[in-house]
């Protein structure tokens, strides 16, 4: 392999980037992204950088022993592929061919159309996101926040500790359900609440007011209605796969892959927020929008691209980590489908435990808060779910590059 290219200039790209200089590559490395800026961290935007503790400065990913040798092209990014010779077409007309691709192009936030172009409404995703909506979180001013996942729950805690009246509204009867079970999701729902954040469950929007552009209130099917200064949308993310739809590469919720990171295109492999790995533990494909994902699986997916011939890897345990009004929340594995959660320290009103979730007689996740050391000694004795990848396929045509 001469050339390597990377689509998305993420946490994943950086990561896949140097992963490949770490495995032998000496070739030709070009990273391409549609931001301007080079990599940077984005779990502290809805944190740390939101309330204005860091900078933009502190957010960058690379250092300067990276010693990467990469070609950079940012600022426009890829609109095609052709996969069957490699090519990578770019927005300002320019096109890169390479003999291995990393797609890493990861997702956006998905959008509510009704709000459209209103001033006052904002999406958490990027460096620019958050330096708008840094200077609404004035004392006093009324936020509503619009979905109760992580990101959302991020800037509403941050909203509150800026003395802000905030209301989560969520459509789902408990938050957090689908990733900490409905028990675990209201121990979460307690911690808003005691920390002045109304949180509405099982909500839905009628219809938005507003005027001069912006909006002023909204009104829910139960007849409720809320006046707003600040409306910050947190109703997931879609992946950016559009650029690759006439690529021949396989799409579904994502870019298809086998358990390691294949395509159905020999030579080319996805990672981060826009990879639908195949979990072997579950039988299906799933994206893993989380940090860890990004970083760990980067070198897997390099690996089999460089080395046609590796055997295949049993993952780590999917974990995510959350900051909300000051309580550290940790979470290894998967809470579908367990039978039982057991409380083994700690108080869940006191936001301050540890608990894991059972299968039978198997732990398979593990919930800490304001619990690090605990949690850390379950997570690294979780028995992961997954087997050793025997049939990494669950791709329409999958083969080695």
């Amino acid at each position: 392999m001469e050339t390597l290219a990377i689509v998305g200039a993420s946490l994943a790209g950086l990561s896949a980037a140097r992963a490949a200089r770490a495995q032998g590559f000496a070739g030709r490395l070009v990273i391409i992204g549609d931001e301007h800026h080079r990599p940077y961290d984005r779990p502290p935007l809805s944190k740390d950088f939101l309330l204005g503790s860091i900078t933009a400065e502190d957010l960058f990913l690379e250092t300067d022993d990276d010693g990467l040798q990469a070609e950079w092209m940012l600022g426009g990014g890829a609109v095609g592929l052709d996969a069957a010779s490699r090519t990578i077409h770019l927005q300002d007309g320019q096109s890169v061919s390479a003999d291995g691709i990393v797609i890493a192009t990861g997702a956006r936030a998905r959008q509510l159309p009704a709000l459209a172009g209103l001033g006052n409404v904002f999406y958490l995703r990027t460096i620019a996101d958050a330096q708008g909506l840094a200077p609404r979180l004035v004392a006093g001013a009324r936020m509503t926040v619009i979905g109760a996942g992580f990101i959302g729950a991020e800037v509403a805690s941050a909203a509150a500790s800026r003395g802000m009246q905030v209301t989560m509204i969520n459509n789902a009867p408990v938050p957090f359900a689908a990733q900490l079970g409905q028990d675990m999701g209201a121990v979460v729902a307690k911690l808003h609440a005691a920390n002045g954040v109304d949180l509405i469950s099982g909500a839905v929007i009628e219809e938005f007011y507003g005027a001069d552009g912006a909006v002023t209130g909204l009104k829910l099917t139960d007849g409720r209605q809320l006046s707003t200064d600040v409306v910050v949308v947190g109703i997931g993310a879609e992946p950016n796969t559009e650029w690759l739809e006439e690529s021949g590469i396989q799409l579904g919720s994502g870019v298809v892959c086998d358990a390691m990171g294949r395509t159905n295109i020999p030579g080319i492999v996805a990672v981060g927020d826009c990879a639908a790995w195949f979990d072997e533990s579950r039988g299906c494909h799933r994206r893993v929008e989380h940090w860890t994902g990004a970083l760990e699986r980067a070198a897997l997916a390099v690996q089999v691209l460089l080395d046609s011939g590796s055997a295949g890897q049993p993952l780590k345990p999917h974990y995510f980590w959350s900051d909300q009004h000051g309580v550290k929340i940790q979470f290894a594995g998967h809470s579908d489908g367990h039978d039982r959660v057991e409380i083994e320290a700690g108080d869940p009103e006191e936001h301050n435990f540890l608990a894991v979730y059972y299968l039978g007689d198997d732990a398979v996740a593990v919930l800490g808060m304001n619990q690090p050391r605990l949690f850390t000694k379950w997570r690294r004795n979780l028995v992961s779910q997954a087997r050793k990848p025997e049939d990494q396929s669950g791709l329409v045509a999958a083969s080695a590059p």
